[in-house]
């Protein structure tokens, strides 16, 4: 018996939105090398705030990969400050639930998609009440299991 449901198994072997996206509007890197999950998310977003494709690159587990997937599906189409709002619950209840051990994943995306966001209100100029204090190196409390969240991301990663 599997460890992961279908949802999980169907977002990790058939990946939604995978792959690169050229001169996006904001990028997020997010993960550890120590723990093998790094994240890219990419978003292209129109004048009204809204996120009109999300793409992502992911170097990790099935489960990295699974929550990768169900999150750019989650944003795509919404405003900004709907995206802000997403958490790593959500993003677990749309998988169907993970194993305890691996709900880290999900952190990882939902932190790689606010950075994406800062990334672009970074170059844009503007300003979203979510992002307030929010900070893109900060390590997500203890919920990585001991992994080093200082650590640089493999030079490899961004040709990923």
């Amino acid at each position: 018996m599997s460890m992961y449901n279908d949802t999980v198994i169907e977002h990790f072997t058939n990946p939604h939105n995978a792959g690169d996206m050229e001169n996006p509007d904001g990028e997020g890197v997010y993960g550890s090398p120590v723990c093998g999950d790094m994240m890219k998310i990419m978003l292209r977003i129109d004048e009204n705030d809204v996120i009109t494709d999300a793409k992502f690159k992911t170097f990790g587990c099935g489960s990295a990969i699974a929550s990768s997937s169900v999150a750019t599906e989650m944003i795509k189409g919404k405003t900004i400050d709907y995206a802000l709002t997403l958490t790593n619950q959500q993003i677990v209840d749309a998988l169907g639930g993970l194993p305890a051990i691996k709900v880290h994943c999900s952190v990882l995306a939902d932190h790689a998609i606010k950075s994406a966001i800062f990334d672009y209100a970074q170059k844009s100029g503007k300003v979203y009440a979510g992002l307030e204090g929010f900070d893109p190196n900060a390590d997500e409390d203890d919920t990585h299991h001991g992994c080093d969240m200082e650590s640089s991301l493999p030079e490899h990663f961004s040709e990923l």
